[in-house]
């Protein structure tokens, strides 16, 4: 019984501690990369190029096919033995070994391997790429949720000050020392917070439960998140030129690599559609064989009888007749030649050479040749569009960086000036130098201020990020 208590506490513990679990943003992109569906399909699309790859090596193989049947006739039939029509039943079987080689067919073998190499090449950029975007949604939505958060606490910490200001104003009315609507005035303002905290709270549940979704966690109820310790670290990146963030981006970013790589595999097309101009050479071996039940007929000399006298001609001067001796022959039924044997009396080989040169096959060719070279084109405009779209949008990740910081060191002094008017004002207030509206406006842009810093410090965040994603920093090596 003992231990049954201590299996259930133990039980119990862990699911408590499990419900208490917090995660942080490097475990909740690891999981993301783990489970998400996107993610999952490029990995799936990449499992199909290695399929691409084997088929292309098989291409270098030699074909093997071996067939066998058995059949039983009954009436006139062919026997495939000895090719005569027999009215009979008869059981037959064959059997068949084929191999072929292609020694030449316009290097096509060549570039089809090539091109799966390439197209294994193409999907991992892609699949990096993937991880690349997910893991910034991930971060998004998680900073997301520790900006609701922050306002949250903002917003209580407030209320906390205000309910000790109605605390305080009560006590002043009752003695008279100010009027009524001082209290009315600061009461009005609990409630205003209040609701906004309500905002707040349904806003953090609803960045968690956004962010859950995304990483495909159902229990919306007991997901939290680590809120602490995320501060702005800046590994360097924010100080370099655009130029050199821009090169960076072109020799590491898979945007590029994935239309270099569609290039490279239009290219391949071109010629496999052009070896279809070049003769194949092929080369065969056969082997077959095959087997009946049916009994033969022989003819052999009567033992009895062995021979006749026949007349063959006449002498026509003298008009004697001209005699001869011939075999008497009897027939005879012989049964079929054992099985094992029959396989080696019947069997037969056949090899050789086969060359096939196009000469006109109604323009198929030339028209696929035409199609590969327009999309090697096509390709090549989308290489140029993507480094085109590259820097422009590094050069708006570099704006928006350098603009965000700028913001987020506008909102710090802001706040500065702010809590110094509220300090100001709340002294004043203290000593009835000043009435609640104007002591509650003051409040009022204060908290403004702290959830304007909040904002622009996440954002800024959140950017700078972006831009050392571009600089080349894996996702998975982000600071934050």
């Amino acid at each position: 019984m003992k231990k049954i208590v201590s299996i259930l506490i133990v039980l119990v513990t862990i699911s408590s501690q499990a419900q208490n679990k917090k995660w942080t943003l490097i475990e909740c992109v690891e999981y993301a990369l783990e489970n998400n569906i996107s993610i999952k399909q490029s990995e799936l699309d990449l499992e199909v190029t290695e399929v691409e790859r084997l088929n292309a090596l098989g291409n270098f193989i030699p074909s093997l096919n071996a067939g066998a049947g058995v059949s039983e006739n009954t009436g006139l039939s062919f026997n495939p033995v000895t090719n005569n029509a027999q009215t009979t039943t008869f059981l037959s079987a064959s059997g068949n070994i084929n191999v072929g080689y292609t020694i030449f067919d316009g290097l096509r073998n060549v570039r089809a391997l090539q091109r799966a190499k390439i197209s294994k090449l193409a999907s991992q950029y892609r699949l990096d790429k993937m991880k690349d975007d997910i893991s910034l949604f991930v971060a998004n939505g998680y900073l997301q949720v520790i900006l609701n958060k922050a306002n949250l606490e903002v917003l209580k910490s407030q209320n906390q000050v205000t309910q000790e200001q109605i605390e305080r104003t009560q006590q002043l009315v009752e003695a008279g020392s100010i009027p009524r609507g001082d209290l009315l005035e600061i009461q009005a303002t609990d409630a205003s917070e209040k609701q906004s905290i309500i905002n707040a709270e349904n806003n953090v549940t609803i960045s968690l439960i956004s962010l859950a979704q995304l990483l495909l966690i159902k229990d919306y109820e007991n997901f939290d998140i680590e809120d602490e310790g995320y501060d702005i670290i800046d590994a360097g990146i924010a100080e370099k030129d655009v130029s050199e963030i821009l090169a960076q981006a072109k020799e590491s970013r898979s945007e590029i690599k994935i239309a270099e790589q569609n290039v490279a595999l239009a290219e391949k097309d071109v010629q496999i559609a052009k070896g279809a101009n070049l003769p194949t050479l092929s080369a065969f071996f056969g082997y077959n064989t095959r087997f009946a039940n049916t009994p033969s007929f022989s003819q052999t000399i009567d033992p009895d009888n062995p021979s006749s006298t026949q007349q063959i001609g006449v002498v026509e001067a003298t008009g004697q007749a001209v005699v001869a001796d011939f075999p008497n022959t009897i027939l005879q039924e012989v049964a079929a030649d054992p099985f094992i044997d029959q396989l080696y009396q019947n069997d037969g080989i056949g090899y050789g050479l086969q060359l096939n040169i196009p000469i006109f096959n109604g323009f198929s060719t030339r028209g696929n040749i035409k199609r590969s070279e327009i999309s090697l084109l096509r390709s090549k405009f989308q290489l140029e569009q993507a480094e085109l779209d590259l820097e422009s949008t590094v050069y708006q990740a570099y704006v928006d960086a350098k603009g965000s910081l700028k913001s987020y060191e506008a909102a710090e002094l802001a706040l500065e000036s702010q809590q110094l008017a509220y300090d100001y004002a709340k002294e004043r207030y203290d000593v009835g130098l000043t009435n609640a509206f104007d002591f509650s406006q003051s409040k009022l842009r204060y908290d403004n201020a702290r959830i304007e810093v909040n904002r622009a410090k996440y954002d800024y965040i959140f950017k700078l990020k972006v831009l050392e994603l571009y600089f080349g920093i894996p996702a998975t090596e982000l600071k934050f």
